[in-house]
């Protein structure tokens, strides 16, 4: 019998319209002014202005900070804090996906316990004083993507650019006190975006399934997750107007996260940040197209998992057995990926089989394969990106 903790942010507001709210939540907890974390990108969009429009009705300061990268750096992490500094802000809003998510907790945390990025790396290494000193500097997540989950967990990931290695940040202290998903902020999302993002979200919701700290609350967000994606994913990226479509998206990608906060990932996660960090890949299509493998490498640690995953697709069990469900559940998937137009190989992003030897030494030492169902040896690693390329 396991006991299990459960994480996610005190705050949560979902549904077309609720970033009108924020407004009010911010000015409610007494914060005077708030650093922007986000990209350039989305400051040409307009999409900050909806952020300071709703601020400025409150009468909440800001600064902006633009400078986050994809796969947001050690750097980033260092130049926001100095703004953060040089502005005195009491608390960081993040307004983007995963990136600016994630450099938002890298900058909220090193304010608040004075730690260098890397001395927090991998799992629950972050300081402890009281309840007030322990948690990271306010962060508000205000997402424009449904996939990453970042606005709802205590996971952070940010490049070592010196090292070209991802580190993982997993600490329960630099979760966002609100998160907000507001799908009229995802309507503007390139197709691409929108089809990466939500391959992140169907691999945060099967790695927590199978995951061995899954239990009967992650298994129900996850298998959840899972079936509006397969629903809705689709139309999402085909139309990105849909808001339905949108909104379900937004929901699944949410459930999707507080199943992984809590469950933990697997060895998808833990080979993609290698991916990321090594070539600059962008991070849900990596997941995308080693998921079917390492799905492929877990199946007989987990064959009845594979009968509910295939049942939340929508797939037709029947009296087929258990090898050709798990067989079907990545057909599934790939063909999911195909009718969104993700890449189908790893060497269609430019990775060398010579390289495949480092990424998979790194990827064992990643935090996110230790909840894998199935230990994996080296050779294990490398023959999965192997058949991956």
């Amino acid at each position: 019998m396991k006991i299990f903790k459960f994480h996610m942010p005190p705050i949560n507001l979902i549904g077309v319209g609720c970033l009108k709210d924020v407004g009010r939540e911010i000015k409610k907890l007494g914060f005077k002014k708030g650093i922007i974390v986000t990209d350039k990108v989305l400051v040409r969009a307009g999409l900050v202005n909806n952020v300071i429009s709703v601020l400025e009705e409150e009468g909440i300061e800001y600064v902006v900070f633009d400078e986050t990268k994809p796969n947001p750096t050690i750097k980033n992490v260092t130049n926001g804090l100095k703004l953060l500094i040089e502005n005195k802000c009491d608390f960081i809003i993040s307004c983007g996906g995963g990136s600016a998510h994630d450099c938002a907790k890298g900058i909220g945390l090193i304010a608040k316990e004075k730690n260098f990025i890397d001395e927090v790396e991998r799992l629950d290494k972050v300081k402890c004083g009281g309840w007030n000193s322990a948690l990271l500097l306010p962060l508000v997540a205000i997402n424009t993507t449904a996939g990453t989950g970042s606005e709802v967990t205590k996971f952070a990931i940010i490049t070592d650019e010196e090292k070209r290695i991802k580190m993982p940040i997993v600490d329960w202290r630099i979760t966002p006190l609100i998160a907000v998903n507001d799908p009229l902020l995802m309507i503007g999302m390139p197709k691409s975006l929108t089809a990466a993002s939500g391959m992140d979200a169907l691999t945060h919701a099967i790695e927590a399934y199978i995951s061995i700290n899954a239990n009967p609350f992650t298994d129900a967000l996850a298998l959840k997750a899972i079936e509006i994606i397969f629903n809705y994913l689709k139309r999402a990226v085909e139309n990105g107007n849909d808001i339905e479509a949108r909104e379900k998206m937004a929901y699944a990608a949410f459930l999707a996260g507080i199943a992984f906060n809590n469950a933990g990932l697997g060895y998808v996660h833990a080979m993609a940040h290698q991916l990321g960090g090594f070539y600059d890949l962008p991070h849900g299509v990596c997941n995308a197209i080693l998921l079917p493998h390492v799905l492929a490498y877990n199946f007989d640690a987990v064959p009845n998992k594979l009968i509910d995953i295939a049942k939340a697709m929508g797939v037709d069990v029947g009296k087929i057995n258990t090898r050709e469900i798990g067989d079907k559940v990545i057909e599934s998937i790939n063909q999911l990926s195909q009718e969104i137009g993700i890449p189908s190989r790893l060497k269609e992003l430019g990775v060398k089989e010579e390289d495949i030897k480092e990424l998979s030494q790194n990827a064992l030492k990643d935090v996110c394969g230790f909840t894998n169902p199935k230990k994996a040896t080296l050779e294990d690693i490398i023959n999965i990106f192997k058949s991956a390329m």
